[in-house]
């Protein structure tokens, strides 16, 4: 990888881009965040006050909560890695997307098609009921063909790039993508039960005993690996370079992040089994590398937030910047709790508890979907060639209401995690355990309805983000903006 220049490649105006399929990207992740910040906000509700389960089959929990997941992870964040890396490739490729608007179309259609298809074989009972893999075999198949073609689209620009140097978002992106390849192969091979006597439309894994949870958690950690932090580190060090209009701050230390960062988180998965079957040497070694993935993480985090150098007054004027950076810092921070969880000291406490899930969401939402909107709100004028979004206020309306939302969240599973953890291991004088389950399930329910109104909040910031595209793909311009020179001429 040629580091001869820092800077975030620009652009040749005088090539013609597909844009037309990126545009789709964009409008697919905003309804699909819209639908999965629903059903999310929902469950969280139903863990509140469980009569919302309806005694429905198809509205509970179980079903529901694979429905969120997969809206969340892989059809908004998904969309966004997709349509971003489009974006992002063309430009500092200089040349036009390989296989042009008849690929790029395919992927979008048919990925679209996946996403639909998943949540409803959930909803109908149809999963193999494992964490962050619940698509049956006959869901599986496509979605490998589908992700073929993505990666042709992708790898096939960077092979015919007119810039001879590859920026780092780009490897970031293909890292992101051959790595969800190789995990959606080697984990989600299953045998239908039909071979059984039983149904086409179920299956069965593989894998059995502690062999099947540890490539389910090989497959659980580097999908947060490579899908969750790879593919948008790829959105970070391009969209905040632009948006700050400044150059990223090392480019060596982008590059020694990316390496370490491939390098390392590989070998996490372990940490998610301490204290079970798993063979000791096996956790150690889930926990060591874990600590050791606070050095490429920092790394990460501090060239993000160095790229402001010069720049910082523009966080008081620019919303859209705030999310980007934000974004950043929330990576650190997840990135600093996250090594520490895997501590099998600390994990003994936090195992199984609500500050699991304050932990899962402070990245998914603090990192995931703020870099995610900052970078449709830099995109979304680009694309439909408007000056801005149609109102800056707006965009810091969403800002305030999505970063309460989620120190209420999080901040709630903290107390009530570490709540749980202290009554779970709490023994009497007698040396009984001093708290049935239900106590401390009772004990929580404070905290669960906080999460909810905090899930609510954020769901209100996505509802006014999609207005404010809706009217800025129009051609709308709020009073609080100026009109560029040209027009208002």
């Amino acid at each position: 990888m040629n580091a001869a220049s820092n800077a975030c490649p620009l652009a040749d105006a005088a090539l013609e881009y597909e844009e037309t399929v990126v545009r789709k990207f964009a409008v697919a992740a905003l309804c699909w965040a819209v639908a999965g910040f629903m059903a999310g906000d929902f469950i969280a509700w139903q863990l509140a006050f469980p009569a919302l389960n309806l005694d429905l089959e198809w509205t509970t929990f179980g079903r529901m909560r694979p429905v969120h997941t997969t809206l969340v992870l892989f059809a908004f964040g998904g969309n966004i890695l997709i349509g971003t890396s489009f974006y992002v490739v063309q430009r500092t490729c200089q040349a036009r997307l390989f296989g042009g608007r008849g690929l790029g179309h395919f992927v979008f259609w048919a990925y679209q098609a996946l996403m639909a298809a998943a949540p409803l074989s959930y909803v109908l009972g149809f999963s193999q009921s494992r964490e962050y893999a619940e698509m049956e075999w006959w869901l599986d198949l496509p979605f490998a063909m589908v992700w073929i073609a993505y990666l042709m689209a992708f790898a096939g620009t960077i092979f015919k790039r007119r810039h001879p140097h590859i920026y780092v978002a780009n490897w970031f992106y293909l890292a992101f993508i051959l790595a969800m390849a190789l995990l959606h192969f080697a984990n989600n091979v299953a045998v239908p039960a039909a071979l059984f006597g039983g149904s086409w439309w179920k299956s069965y894994s593989l894998y059995a005993g502690v062999q099947d949870a540890m490539t389910q958690w090989w497959y659980g950690h580097n999908a947060v690996g490579f899908l969750l932090t790879a593919g948008f580190l790829g959105i970070m060090y391009y969209f905040v370079p632009k948006r700050a209009e400044r150059p990223v701050y090392s480019y060596r230390l982008s590059i020694i992040h990316f390496w370490a960062l491939v390098f390392l988180y590989t070998w996490l998965g372990a940490h998610h089994l301490h204290y079970t079957a798993l063979p000791d040497w096996a956790q150690t070694l889930g926990m060591t590398f874990s600590v050791m993935m606070w050095m490429p993480s920092w790394g990460g985090m501090i060239n993000g937030l160095m790229t402001l150098s010069g720049a910082w007054h523009k966080l008081r004027t620019d919303p859209v910047l705030r999310f980007l950076i934000t974004s950043v810092a929330f990576y650190g921070m997840s990135t600093f709790e996250g090594p520490m969880m895997g501590i099998k000291a600390v994990n003994a406490l936090s195992h199984y508890t609500d500050w699991t899930i304050g932990h899962v969401h402070s990245g998914a939402l603090g990192w995931v979907a703020f870099v995610s909107f900052g970078a449709l709100y830099y995109l979304v004028p680009k694309l439909w060639r408007r000056p801005e979004m149609y109102s800056l206020k707006l965009v810091s309306l969403h800002f305030w209401l999505a970063t309460i939302g989620i120190v209420l969240y999080i901040t709630a599973m903290w107390i009530s995690g570490i709540m749980q953890g202290l009554m779970w291991r709490a023994y009497d004088t007698l040396g009984f355990l001093q708290y049935s389950f239900i106590e401390t399930v009772e004990a929580m329910h404070p905290y669960y309805v906080i999460r909810a109104i905090g899930g609510a909040l954020f769901l209100t910031g996505a509802l006014i983000m999609a207005y404010n595209v809706m009217r800025t793909v129009r051609g709308g311009v709020a009073s609080e903006q100026p009109m560029p020179a040209a027009q208002a001429a």
